[in-house]
């Protein structure tokens, strides 16, 4: 799986506030499940981490952990 790294458009906006990423402290996510895809940029990791709950990109991604289950480390 090979990307190619790209610096973005100095005036490219935040996928999530729209602000310009390189007023603040820019973040390139790609979906490399697939294809690598385009990638998207975020001015910060609070817009990231907002962008992500709001669209519950972590539902299912996860496995679910118990105290009480026996087969646990």
């Amino acid at each position: 799986m090979s990307t190619t790294v790209e610096l973005p458009d100095t005036d490219q906006t935040c996928a999530y506030c729209g602000s310009r990423i390189f007023d603040h402290d820019p973040i390139c996510v790609r979906d490399c499940t697939d294809d690598c895809g385009s990638p998207t940029y975020f001015c910060n990791y609070a817009c990231l981490s907002t962008y992500v709950d709001e669209n519950s990109l972590t539902t299912g991604d996860a496995c679910e952990w118990s105290p009480d289950d026996p087969d646990c480390c």
